[in-house]
């Protein structure tokens, strides 16, 4: 069977169903440039992510996502040379589907000196590479990709981009406008209970008087407005918390840039209860007025006696 007719027969499939409410991407391109970082990349920012797809199985794959609805609102399958000779009927089966379908064509690039130093540290072979040697394989891969590359709507070269950079161009290209660059989870603890084990930054309130030596206040915590009140008046805890939201900024700033998309930061009290948990439900105020960054907020330690 031609290309031309599997391409045909798939089509008639394809128009069967209305597929407009779904966004195809299709990541193909050079070996060695980046598709498993685009693919991670990719589904960090919540697209459901095939990997190796035979072009032939791009139809069914779409039909199923049809079915699946809402739940599968942005697709990405990665496609290259090592489906062989399924390979040749990717570009027939792109402009067919292109018909019915919201698709896009993403080619990842890099120059032949970058992509043969990246086979070589990696000690692994081209997957066309043969008897030959690792630049015979990029010569080869480069003939059989030709017609896809022409017909892609994106190209992105990474012979000068490192894993986070790429990852970092991927989601300028395709996150939604309103998703958040870093999500960002503060937590308060107790000291007592040890530090929490995710942690990627931790600050101490226990510089602060402890509500806990004040018999009114020992049963509350740092969510009701006596006790917070009473943390939050001590010497040195609104410049404290000024101060370090401030240094939060840049920091938070940077994630995005390296493209860190989370990040916990934790803040500890003896027994977190009181201290810490204040100081945290203020923080999170501060953080929630910075662009690209989504808040949550949890007390580890709040239920413990």
């Amino acid at each position: 069977m031609s290309a031309e007719s599997t391409a045909a027969d798939m089509t008639t499939a394809s128009s069967e169903s209305a597929r407009g409410r779904q966004s195809v991407l299709i990541v193909t391109g050079m070996s060695g440039a980046g598709r498993s970082t685009v693919g991670n990349a990719l589904e960090d920012l919540g697209w459901y992510v095939v990997d190796n797809l035979p072009p032939q199985m791009l139809v069914p794959l779409l039909d199923v996502a049809e079915h699946a609805g809402e739940s599968l609102p942005r697709i990405a399958v990665v496609v290259d040379v090592r489906g062989g000779a399924l390979f040749s009927e990717l570009r027939d089966l792109v402009q067919q589907l292109k018909a019915g379908t919201q698709v896009k064509v993403l080619f990842l690039e890099a120059n032949d000196a970058v992509l043969v130093r990246r086979f070589e540290q990696v000690r692994r072979p081209h997957p066309l590479q043969g008897d030959g040697t690792i630049l015979d394989g990029i010569t080869e891969e480069r003939d059989r990709t030709a017609a896809v590359r022409e017909q892609a709507d994106i190209v992105v070269d990474t012979s000068e981009l490192n894993i986070h950079q790429l990852a970092t161009v991927i989601r300028e290209l395709f996150s939604e406008a309103d998703e958040p660059g870093v999500r960002v989870t503060l937590t308060s603890f107790g000291y007592k209970y040890g530090l929490p084990a995710d942690a990627d930054i931790v600050a101490d309130a226990r510089f602060l008087p402890n509500p806990y030596w004040v018999p009114e206040l020992r049963a509350g915590s740092g969510l009701d407005g006596d006790v917070s009140g009473y943390v939050l008046s001590q010497e040195g805890a609104e410049a404290f918390i000024d101060g370090y939201s401030a240094a939060l900024f840049p920091v938070l700033a940077g994630y995005r840039r390296e493209n860190k998309r989370h990040a916990t930061i934790a803040v500890g009290c003896t027994g977190g209860r009181h201290r810490s948990v204040a100081i945290v439900e203020e923080l999170a105020k501060r953080l929630r007025s910075q662009p690209g960054v989504s808040v949550s907020v949890k007390h580890r330690d709040l239920g413990r006696e």
